[in-house]
C-alpha cells in the first residue's frame, strides 16, 4: 500500500477511506475492542478538548453492532504513560479524557505501539486509533514496532494534527506497516474527523459490512467509503 500525504482535507478523507477498504475482514458478532491512543504532550493542549468532544461518534457507530469497548492510552511529561480501564460508555470516556492535562515531554510512540502489541498477543484489542502531531524518537525503531503490529494483524488508524515534517513522513508509514489508514485533520473539520472515527469504530465492531452500512447511513465523508466498497 503506497502512503500518500494529502494536500487538502478532501484528499485526506478520500485516501483514508481507500485504505480502510483494503483492511482484512474482521469476524463480526463480537464486541469490538479499540485502543484510543493520544499524544498528551504540551503541543497538543490547544486541541485536546476538541478531541474529547468528537470521540462519542465511535460509540454511536458501534452501538447497533453489539457495542464497542474502548481503552484510553496517552503519554505526556517525563516518561509518563497511562492506560485507562475498558469502557463501553462514551460519556465515561469523555470524563476520563477531560481529567487529563497535557504536560511538556517527549513523544513515546514506540512505547505505545509495543504496548498495543502486548495487548494484541493476548487477544484484547481489534484496532488502534492514534492521534498525534509529531515524533521525537528514532523513526526506524518506531517503524520496527509498527511492523510487529502488522505481523500480528492489528491495524493502526493514524490521525495527524499539523504539518510536522517528521510526522508527515512517519505517520503514513505506521499506517502502511500495520495495514491501517492515515489522515490529517485540523480544528476546522470536526465533523469530518468525527465521521472517520465512526468508520474506524464500525470496522472494529463489525468488519467491512459494518463499514458499508455506516457509510450509507451517514453520508458525506463516510459515504465515500460506500462507493469504494461497491
Amino acid at each position: 500500500m503506497r502512503p500518500i500525504v494529502p494536500s487538502s482535507s478532501s484528499a485526506s478523507t478520500d485516501n483514508f477511506l481507500r485504505e480502510i477498504e483494503r483492511l482484512p475482514a474482521r469476524r463480526a458478532g463480537t464486541r469490538g475492542r479499540l485502543l484510543f491512543a493520544m499524544d498528551a504532550t504540551a503541543s497538543r493542549e490547544p486541541t485536546w478538548d476538541h478531541a474529547c468532544a468528537i470521540q462519542g461518534e465511535m460509540f454511536v457507530a458501534a452501538d447497533a453492532l453489539g457495542g464497542l469497548e474502548v481503552r484510553l492510552a496517552f503519554y505526556r511529561g517525563f516518561d509518563e504513560f497511562k492506560v485507562s480501564r475498558w469502557t463501553s460508555d462514551g460519556r465515561e470516556l469523555a470524563r476520563l479524557m477531560s481529567s487529563v492535562r497535557c504536560l511538556a515531554g517527549r513523544t513515546q510512540i514506540g512505547r505505545l505501539l509495543r504496548y498495543a502489541g502486548e495487548q494484541r498477543r493476548e487477544s484484547r484489542i481489534d484496532a488502534v486509533v492514534f492521534v498525534g502531531d509529531c515524533c521525537e524518537e528514532n523513526v526506524d525503531e518506531v517503524g520496527h514496532a509498527a511492523g510487529q503490529l502488522g505481523l500480528l494483524g492489528l491495524p493502526v488508524f493514524v490521525f495527524q494534527e499539523g504539518d510536522d515534517r517528521t510526522a508527515s513522513r512517519l505517520f503514513p508509514q505506521i499506517a502502511k506497516l500495520t495495514r491501517g489508514a492515515y489522515s490529517k485533520f485540523d480544528r476546522n473539520s470536526p465533523d469530518q474527523l468525527r465521521r472517520l472515527l465512526g468508520a474506524v469504530a464500525a470496522y472494529a465492531a463489525g468488519g467491512r459490512d459494518a463499514l458499508l452500512k455506516y457509510g450509507k447511513d451517514k453520508g458525506g465523508a463516510a459515504a465515500l467509503l460506500t462507493h469504494q466498497l461497491k
